[in-house]
């Protein structure tokens, strides 16, 4: 697949959600999606960007955003981490990591010596007209909302 860029159409998304039910990124169509790609539910990182996140929703629901948060953690983890965390927004499950191979995120990593295959941490604003407004490769935890917010009222 090519290289997703800002101005490309939102690659479909048909996934499970922390509840169980199915998500279509589709059905969000008019609205901006704040799409954030993270490696695992309750790890540090990911913890401190999905609470970041829960605490500025009043301001990106103001700027007319949703967020949905993808992992290729399986329901029930997603499920308990969201209630653990009090997230305020759709978790969705991707353990086939069939969605972030499309948006060009799994990706391999290496730890301690060590490589392996995983989510490389990004987010993507995708605008009402369901492309790509602005994409944020790796990403940096501390200060990334702040970041989203101000590209949500560029």
């Amino acid at each position: 697949m090519a290289e997703l860029k800002e101005g490309s159409k939102a690659p479909a998304i048909h996934l499970l959600t922390d509840t169980g039910e199915k998500f279509n990124l589709a059905a969000l169509a008019g609205k901006k999606v704040v799409l954030y790609f993270y490696p695992k539910a309750d790890t540090p990182g990911c913890t401190k960007e999905a609470c970041s996140f829960r605490d500025e929703i009043a301001r990106i629901q103001a700027a007319g955003a949703v967020i949905v948060g993808v992992s290729p953690d399986p329901v029930a983890r997603i499920a308990k981490f969201k209630e653990k965390y009090h997230l305020p927004f759709t978790l969705l499950a991707d353990e086939e990591h069939g969605v972030a191979e499309k948006y060009g995120v799994w990706v391999e990593k290496s730890q301690y010596g060590r490589t392996y295959m995983g989510v490389q941490r990004s987010t993507f604003i995708i605008g009402a007209d369901g492309r790509i407004a602005r994409i944020f490769p790796k990403v940096k935890v501390d200060g990334h909302s702040e970041e989203v917010l101000a590209a949500l009222a560029g």
